[in-house]
C-alpha cells in the first residue's frame, strides 16, 4: 500500500504574475518546521539544513520545530539534538500528536516546550531491532545500546530536572504522558489552545 502526503501549493500574486509554491516554503520563511514520522537521516537532514539555513538569514530570532513523530534512530536524533543546541537561534518545540522515544528527547530539549491538549509523550529506553552474530557482536552491540541509553538518559534528565534513577524508571518501559502530566513532569513547559 503507497500513501503520499499531499501539501497544499500557496498562490501568491507578484509582479510577475501569480506564483504557485509549497506551503512547506511559507512555513520555513515564517521559521516553522515539521519532524513528522521517523526520525532518520534523511527527515534529520533536512531539518538540519533548515535550521543552518535559518540561522544565517537571522541568528537570534526563533525557530518553531512542530513534533509528530514515533521517533526512530537514535544516532540521528542525537545529531539533530546537537545540531539544535548549536545553533545560536533559539528552538521552541511543539507536540501536535504524539512525540514518542528519540522524538520525546527532541521535543524536550526546545527552549521552550508547548503541548497541544490532547497530544501526547511516550519515553522508553533505546530499542535494539535484532540480534543475531556472534556472541563478541552481541557483546559489542549491548554495550552500544547502554551507551545509548546513558546518553539519552542524561540528556532527559538535564531538560526535566528529574535525577538519572527516576530517567531510568521511567524509561524502563513504554511510559506515556498527556499534555497536563507532561508539564507536571518537567517534559514539557506548558499545554496551549493557540498557535
Amino acid at each position: 500500500m503507497c500513501t503520499q502526503t499531499y501539501s497544499p501549493l500557496i498562490l501568491h500574486e507578484t509582479c510577475e504574475g501569480i506564483q504557485r509554491f509549497d506551503v512547506r516554503d511559507q512555513m520555513l520563511a515564517d521559521r516553522q518546521l515539521e519532524l513528522v514520522g521517523p526520525v532518520d537521516a534523511e527527515s534529520v537532514a533536512s531539518i538540519v539544513r533548515c535550521l543552518l539555513h535559518l540561522q544565517k538569514r537571522d541568528p537570534k530570532a526563533p525557530v518553531t520545530l512542530f513534533v509528530n513523530s514515533p521517533g526512530g534512530e537514535v544516532q540521528s536524533g542525537l545529531a539533530l539534538y546537537d545540531v539544535m543546541r548549536a545553533v545560536t537561534c533559539p528552538v521552541r518545540t511543539v507536540c501536535i500528536g504524539t512525540a514518542a522515544s528519540m522524538a520525546a528527547l527532541l521535543f524536550m530539549s526546545g527552549s521552550q516546550r508547548d503541548m497541544l491538549p490532547h497530544s501526547r509523550i511516550m519515553v522508553h529506553d533505546p530499542l535494539v531491532n535484532s540480534i543475531g552474530g556472534s556472541a563478541l557482536s552481541v557483546k559489542a552491540l549491548a554495550d552500544d545500546l547502554m551507551r545509548a541509553r546513558d546518553i539519552t538518559a542524561a540528556v532527559i534528565a538535564e531538560h526535566t530536572g528529574m535525577p538519572l534513577d527516576q530517567v531510568f524508571q521511567l524509561t524502563a518501559q513504554d511510559t506515556y504522558f498527556d499534555a497536563h502530566a507532561a508539564v507536571e513532569a518537567g517534559l514539557a513547559d506548558r499545554v496551549i489552545t493557540a498557535l
